[in-house]
C-alpha cells in the first residue's frame, strides 16, 4: 500500500509542469469566454459570480483530492514539495488580502511613506533566507513550536510558542477574512456578515481534508490566479496611457503626471494644501523614525511568522530550502514591483476626473464607479457615502462656499478599494473587474489557508500530542485538527463581522507580534548556543508583553506615544526588551546540555536532521 501511496505521489511531482500548465491555460480560456459573452450581452453580476465560484470549485476540488491521513502529509505534505512550486506556494501563502488589496491602496493614500510596507515585507526574505528557513529546515521539525521544544529544552518555551504562534496567527486570519467577506460582499452583491462565511467556506475546503499537502497544491493554483488578476489591469492601464505595456517602465511617467495634476488642483482652488499630500514627497504621513522602524518591524515580522516559516518544512532537502526561499523572494517580487504603479495609475485617473471639474450633480455620468463602492461605505464624499447622487448632492450643500463641483478635500476613498476599483475607474471591461475579484480572493484564501493551518497544527501537535496525550495515535491527531481548524476558522469569521480595522493595520498588528515574541529567542535559538531556557522564556514573555501593552494601549486607551513611535511599530521595543532579556539572563542562569548546544549542527548543511525520528514518520 506504502509503494502504490509513494508511486502515485511520485507520477504527481513528476507532472507538475503539465498539471498546472493545463490549469493556467483553462484560467485563461475561461477569461476569454467570458469576456467574449459580456460583448454578447451577457449579465455583469453573472460574470461575477461565474469567476468566484469556479475559482472557489477548483480550489475545493484541489483541496479534497489531496485529502491524507498521513502525519507526514498533513504537517510538512511530504517534505516532497519541489524549491520552484514551494516558491510559488510561499509567494501565494504571502500574497496575502493586505498585500493584494490593502498594499496598493496604502501607497494611493499615503504615497512614498506608503513603501515602508513594500520594503519591510521584501526585505524579511533575506532575514528568512540568510537567518532562519535552512536551519530549520536542517532541525527536521513539523512546527515552530517543535524547535523551540527541542532547542530550549521543555514544554514551557513550546508553550509560549504556541501562544503567541496563536495570537499573531489569529490576528491577521481575521484581516484575510475581512477580505474575503469585501470581495464577496462588492461582486455577488451580498451582506457583508453573510459574505464573511461565504469566504470562511472557500478557506476551509481548501484545508480541512488535506492539511498542509493541500494547501500547498491549492496555493499554487491560487498563486496563478491572484498574479494573472493583479498583473492584467495595470498592463491595461499603462498601454493604454503611455502606449508601453510594462507598469513598472511607465510608473515614473505617471509620478510626473500626477505632480502637475496636483499643481493644477491646488491652482484652480479643487484642492486645499493642508489636506493634500504630494505623491512624491517623503516623510509626510510618518517621520523618518516611524519610517524606518516600521520597515524594521515588517522585515522581522515576516522572518518570524509561523505560517511562513513551516513551508520551508515541507522541501525535500535543506539545499532545497534555500532555493525556495530564492523562488519566493522572485514570485513576491512580481507583485510588490508593481503595487506602485498600481497605486500611481488609480491616482492618475481620480485626479484626471478632478481636474475635469465635474458638477457633483452629473458624478454618475462622469464615474459611476463612486457610488458603486459607496454604497459599501468605502467611498464618501462631501463627508456622506456616495449611495447616490442626491446625498451627496445634499451633503455637499451643506459646506459653506462649495461650488458644486468635485474637489480633492471632498473625495475620501477607502484603502481596500483601490486595487478592487481600477478596472471601473478606468472604465475598462467589467471582465477585467471580476477577474481582479478572483485574485483577491485567491489571495486572502491561500493566506488564510496556511494562517488556520499553523493554528490547528500548533493545537493538535504541540499542545494535544506533546503535552497532553503523547500515545495519541495518527488518525485522532488529524481528526482533533481539522476539528480545531473548524472551530479556529468560525471564531476568526465572527470577529471579522465586527468590522475590525483596516486590513493593513491588523496585519501590522501580527507582524509586531510575531516579532517580539518570536524573533529573539528563534534567533538566538539558531546561532548563539549559549542561549538559555530560563533566558528564552523570560524574554518571549518581556517582549511580547511589553509590544502587545503598547498597542492595545495607544490605540483603545490613547496612552501617549513612547518617544514618538507610532502603534503600527509597537514590536521595536518588544525586540529591544526580548533580546536584552535573553542575552542577560543567560549569562547569568545554567549553561544549555552539551544534547542541546548540539543546535551548531543545524548551521552545517550536510548530514542528518536533528530530529530524526520526524522524517523517517515521513518517509515511511
Amino acid at each position: 500500500m506504502a509503494t502504490q501511496t509513494s508511486a502515485k505521489s511520485g507520477s504527481f511531482l513528476d507532472n507538475l509542469g503539465k498539471i498546472y500548465g493545463l490549469y493556467t491555460g483553462g484560467f485563461f480560456a475561461f477569461v476569454i469566454l467570458l469576456a467574449i459573452l459580456e460583448q454578447l450581452g451577457m449579465d455583469r453580476k453573472l460574470i461575477g459570480y461565474g469567476f468566484v465560484f469556479l475559482t472557489l470549485a477548483v480550489y475545493a476540488i484541489i483541496g479534497i483530492l489531496s485529502r491524507t491521513m498521513q502525519a507526514g502529509e498533513y504537517y510538512v505534505a511530504g517534505r516532497s514539495v519541489p524549491a520552484f512550486y514551494n516558491g510559488m506556494a510561499t509567494g501565494s501563502d504571502w500574497m496575502s488580502a493586505a498585500s493584494f488589496i490593502g498594499m496598493a491602496g496604502n501607497l494611493y493614500l499615503q504615497g512614498y511613506d506608503g513603501l515602508a510596507f513594500v520594503l519591510g515585507w521584501t526585505g524579511g526574505y533575506v532575514l528568512v533566507a540568510i537567518l532562519i528557513a535552512p536551519f530549520l529546515r536542517k532541525f527536521g521539525a513539523y512546527t515552530v513550536p517543535d524547535f523551540f521544544s527541542e532547542r530550549y529544552g521543555g514544554g514551557l518555551a513550546r508553550f509560549l510558542a504556541v501562544i503567541v504562534l496563536i495570537v499573531c496567527s489569529f490576528t491577521y486570519v481575521v484581516a484575510q477574512i475581512r477580505g474575503t467577506g469585501l470581495i464577496a460582499q462588492q461582486f455577488l452583491d451580498m451582506d457583508y456578515n453573510v459574505a464573511v462565511y461565504v469566504g470562511l467556506g472557500g478557506i476551509l475546503l481548501c484545508s480541512m481534508l488535506g492539511g498542509m499537502k493541500a494547501v500547498t497544491w491549492t496555493q499554487v493554483a491560487q498563486y496563478i490566479v491572484l498574479i494573472i488578476a493583479y498583473l492584467t489591469p495595470v498592463i491595461i492601464l499603462s498601454a493604454k496611457k503611455f502606449s508601453i505595456p510594462v507598469p513598472q517602465l511607465t510608473y515614473g511617467s505617471a509620478i510626473e503626471q500626477i505632480t502637475a495634476l496636483e499643481q493644477s488642483m491646488l491652482k484652480a482652488g479643487l484642492a486645499d494644501p493642508k489636506t493634500l499630500k504630494a505623491h512624491a514627497t517623503p516623510f509626510l504621513v510618518r517621520d523618518q523614525l516611524n519610517y524606518f522602524l516600521l520597515i524594521l518591524c515588517l522585515m522581522v515580522g515576516t522572518a518570524s511568522l509561523p505560517h511562513i516559516l513551516m513551508r520551508y518544512f515541507t522541501t525535500p532537502s535543506v539545499k532545497d530550502a534555500r532555493r525556495s526561499v530564492a523562488w519566493s523572494l522572485f514570485f513576491i517580487f512580481l507583485l510588490y514591483f508593481t503595487a506602485p504603479a498600481y497605486a500611481a495609475f488609480a491616482k492618475l485617473e481620480v485626479y484626471t476626473l478632478i481636474n475635469k471639474k465635474v458638477a457633483i450633480a452629473d458624478l454618475a455620468k462622469e464615474a459611476n464607479w463612486l457610488f458603486t463602492y459607496g454604497k459599501y461605505g468605502l467611498v464618501k464624499i462631501c463627508g456622506a457615502n456616495a449611495t447616490g447622487v442626491d446625498a451627496v448632492v445634499a451633503a455637499c450643500q451643506k459646506i459653506a462656499g462649495h461650488g458644486g463641483f468635485l474637489r480633492h478635500q471632498d473625495l475620501a476613498i477607502h484603502a481596500d478599494s483601490i486595487v478592487l476599483s481600477p478596472p471601473e475607474i478606468a472604465k475598462l471591461p467589467y471582465v477585467i473587474t471580476g477577474l481582479v475579484a478572483a485574485g483577491g480572493l485567491a489571495a486572502a484564501l491561500s493566506t488564510a489557508d496556511g494562517l488556520l493551518l499553523a493554528i490547528a497544527n500548533a493545537l493538535s501537535h504541540d499542545l494535544y500530542y506533546k503535552m497532553i496525550a503523547p500515545n495519541s495515535s495518527t488518525s485522532t491527531r488529524l481528526i482533533l485538527a481539522r476539528i480545531l481548524l473548524l472551530v479556529v476558522a468560525v471564531a476568526a469569521a465572527w470577529c471579522a463581522t465586527w468590522f475590525p480595522p483596516d486590513i493593513l493595520i491588523l496585519v501590522s498588528w501580527a507582524f509586531s507580534l510575531a516579532a517580539a515574541g518570536i524573533f529573539p529567542a528563534l534567533v538566538l535559538g539558531v546561532w548563539w548556543k549559549g542561549a538559555t531556557t530560563v533566558g528564552a522564556v523570560l524574554g518571549m514573555i518581556a517582549g511580547f508583553s511589553v509590544t502587545g501593552a503598547y498597542m492595545v494601549g495607544t490605540h483603545w486607551y490613547k496612552w501617549p506615544l513612547w518617544f514618538g513611535i507610532s502603534n503600527l511599530s509597537a514590536g521595536f521595543f518588544g525586540l529591544v526588551v526580548g533580546f536584552a532579556t535573553i542575552f542577560v539572563v543567560s549569562l547569568f542562569t545554567k549553561k544549555p546540555s552539551e544534547a542541546v548546544q548540539a543546535i551548531d549542527a543545524t548551521r552545517r548543511p550536510r548530514g542528518d536532521a536533528i530530529i530524526k525520528d520526524k522524517d523517517a514518520e515521513v518517509a515511511h
